[in-house]
């Protein structure tokens, strides 16, 4: 194989955009596109999408990615997939068309129903066996909620006529007409053992899942199948698959027990690499698959917050404050700081550590002096507040005082927000060179099953600091805002309608 002549394509299909991103062996970004695809929300905390929509702006993206480059499919070595994760789709098996819009790992239409699951007693037994908190954030009870309100299409999957997956399945189905995940993605559904490393029957009957609808679970780095002719034009191969957090961990290097990273994108994810064995948190964190690269699942501690760059993007669209996201750095910058005003962004509720599903979002602090620049400040400020809840968590969980920060997603580009969370957590932020960090997992993961790079040192080498951020508040400022997002938090937590 030339690796001067030939590239990995990585698919990064996320909550807002489809994007397609050209490496080249080095790790360097040849060519990129992105499409955004509608937003749909049928009622209050709930949040859907096209499943072809989805499919039709991720396969654009990936074309005019490869125009872009100027350079033949045929020197395509592979293609990654990399995705939003617990977003839940059902289509037809026979036709691949889908029988409901795909459920967003945001929507929280199964609220009642994880009530009702803990009301049995089944918290437990889902975080012994999956790792996970029994939430809504998770593929199982989007399931559960489909089937009750729509019993033809529970019929229409008992009687083996449909296929769920996640995006990632989605993708992988429409490319190369295969039903399979990576154990990243299948750790997310609240159906898989990452213990026995298998999809759970006790599980699958408290959920009132089908089996037959389950995709096969291969390892996060080998081959998937390979594209239609008629996608682009070459047949080629598919073959690394990982979900978007876990992607980002890989393309970080992060390959040693310990190792942690942070993504902002619209919600944030804080992941620590735990080696071969999960780790039990008592900290309301998640224990998941990192990746399985065909030798052993490698396991992760997770931190999620579920409104990130999306109370920015909530700013610029619902309440008109922004005309471009990027803005929001120099709003911030207008004032010295918040003047005592926390935006606690629970939209869909809170994420890690707090889990409550019910809470909303809240203001604190406002007084007639409040600025525009102020509320965009505390929007901003508020990303780095709850990032500072998983980090302590995590610290707490391991034992060890994080020695850095390694940041990518779109929010990561905002220096202001770099530096006031490094402020705020006393820890040094560091960027990568190349950004895109999860779109670089999926490539890694699918070259290194193609031989397109020889091993782990191969991928190590090409990750490089592009810029730092140290601490230089004054740790009396410090506890003092923590202290007044501590009480912002408790005040929306205490607001339940």
């Amino acid at each position: 194989m030339d690796r001067n002549s030939t590239y990995i394509l990585a698919l990064d299909q996320g909550t807002t955009t489809s994007r397609a991103i050209l490496f080249n062996h080095d790790g360097i970004i040849i060519s990129v596109k992105q499409i955004p695809f509608k937003q749909i929300f049928p009622k209050p905390g709930w949040v859907e999408h096209d499943p072809e929509e989805i499919w039709r702006t991720q396969l654009k993206a990936a074309r005019n990615a490869i125009e872009a480059a100027q350079i033949e499919p045929t020197q395509i070595a592979a293609i990654g997939i990399t995705n939003q994760r617990e977003t839940t789709i059902v289509w037809e098996r026979s036709t691949g068309k889908p029988v409901y819009n795909a459920i967003v790992w945001q929507c929280r239409r199964s609220s009642s129903i994880c009530d009702e699951f803990k009301a049995q007693g089944a918290s437990d037994l889902i975080r012994r066996k999956t790792g996970l908190v029994l939430d809504p954030y998770f593929s199982g009870t989007k399931l559960t909620w489909l089937f009750r309100n729509y019993p033809e299409i529970k019929a229409r999957a008992e009687r083996g006529e449909l296929m769920f997956g996640t995006v990632d399945s989605w993708l992988i189905y429409n490319l190369t007409e295969v039903h399979a995940t990576d154990p990243s993605n299948a750790s997310r559904t609240m159906l898989f053992d990452i213990n026995e490393r298998r999809w759970d029957e006790e599980l699958l009957s408290l959920l009132e899942v089908p089996a037959n609808i389950l995709p096969e679970v291969r390892p996060s780095s080998a081959l998937f199948g390979v594209t239609k002719k008629d996608i682009f034009g070459a047949e080629i191969p598919v073959a690394g698959v990982a979900g978007d957090q876990q992607a980002a961990l890989f393309g970080h290097a992060c390959f040693e027990p310990g190792d942690v990273k942070n993504t902002y994108g619209t919600g944030c994810f804080t992941l620590m690499n735990t080696g071969p064995f999960p780790v039990e948190s008592k900290h309301n964190l998640l224990a998941t698959v990192a990746w399985d690269l065909g030798k052993g699942y490698t396991y992760a501690l997770e931190g999620s917050v579920f409104i990130a760059g999306a109370v920015i993007q909530w700013l610029r669209d619902q309440m008109g404050l922004l005309t471009d996201s990027a803005e929001s750095e120099r709003f911030a910058r207008m004032v010295e700081d918040s003047q005592g005003v926390y935006i606690v962004p629970a939209f869909v509720g809170l994420g890690a550590p707090y889990w409550d599903s019910e809470v909303r979002g809240t203001v604190v602090g406002l007084t007639r002096g409040t600025s525009k620049a102020h509320f965009i400040r505390a929007a901003l400020e508020s990303i780095a507040y709850q990032s500072m809840d998983l980090f302590e968590a995590m610290e707490k969980d391991s034992g060890k005082r994080l020695s850095c920060i390694k940041a990518d997603g779109g929010a990561s580009q905002n220096s202001f927000l770099m530096q006031f969370q490094a402020d705020i957590t006393g820890t040094r932020v560091v960027l990568p060179e190349v950004s895109e960090t999860t779109a670089l997992g999926a490539a890694y993961l699918a070259g290194l099953a193609t031989g397109y790079w020889n091993g782990l040192d191969d991928v190590r080498k090409n990750w490089r600091m592009r810029r730092e951020f140290s601490p230089r508040m004054a740790e009396e400022s410090r506890v003092g805002l923590v202290v007044g997002w501590r009480k912002a938090v408790a005040t929306a937590r205490n607001f339940k309608q």
